[in-house]
């Protein structure tokens, strides 16, 4: 496993976060796991009683779906495992997938399932942690019009991994890169509005990015080039397992 994968992890869980289904329901999200008002995050001091609840209850949440995420990429994997002495046709495969998945965020063509949104309901906030780290994990299972390409797309690359270490490591750092942009701004509401107010017109661009890089991954995957970048990302080599 290289460096590469894991980049390529790490910047689809940030654009996870941008996506226009996640990034201007983060507010709203802090403040129901928190059980702290909108308005009383916004005006809260960085030291306050109200933000460290806030952050404490995110910890717990990103938790909750990095661990289903987790095991979604433990998954993944020993299924694509079984699959080993068909890989060539396995790789075609899931570089198809992906490119299609790709496709579809770009707004080429449409998968309507994808354009469905699931998501578990609940009329009231928890405010233990256990609480959050429970609606965590029912994020997770949650099947948004944005975030759902991305995943699948990450899924199908740990499918491609040797072993399932490698696939639950793969989507550990979808999760870090998913989480800490989550966790900056239970710390900072106020600011984070004020840079959603600037970067919403940006939406629909990061929706045509992320396809653009499924695609990519896509075309490597199938073509069996993904390890040629190796030699330009060496630095990330070093968190190589």
């Amino acid at each position: 496993m290289t460096g590469v994968n894991f980049l390529t992890a790490a910047v689809a869980g940030v654009v996870s976060f941008l996506s226009p289904c996640v990034l201007p329901l983060i507010p709203g999200y802090i403040s129901f796991i928190s059980g702290v008002s909108l308005s009383d995050l916004q005006t809260a001091d960085s030291h306050s009683a109200a933000v460290r609840r806030a952050f404490v209850s995110s910890v717990w949440f990103v938790l909750g779906f990095a661990i289903v995420f987790t095991l979604m990429g433990a998954t993944a994997t020993a299924v694509g495992s079984l699959l080993v002495r068909q890989l060539a046709l396995f790789r075609i495969a899931a570089g198809m997938v992906i490119i299609g998945l790709g496709v579809h965020l770009i707004g080429i063509v449409r998968i309507p399932f994808l354009q469905a949104e699931r998501r578990f309901e609940l009329k009231r906030g928890p405010v233990h942690p256990i609480g959050a780290l429970l609606i965590g994990a029912a994020f997770a299972f949650g099947w948004t019009p944005c975030i759902g390409p991305i995943l699948a797309g990450i899924l199908a690359l740990a499918a491609t991994q040797e072993t399932v270490g490698q696939g639950m490591a793969l989507l550990a750092v979808y999760s870090l890169g998913l989480g800490v942009p989550f966790l900056l701004t239970s710390l900072g509401v106020q600011a984070f509005l004020r840079f959603f107010a600037r970067f919403k017109r940006y939406l629909r661009v990061v929706e045509i990015l992320s396809g653009i890089l499924l695609v990519g991954i896509g075309v490597l995957i199938l073509t069996d080039r993904l390890t040629g970048l190796i030699q330009y990302f060496g630095f990330f080599n070093r968190f190589a397992l």
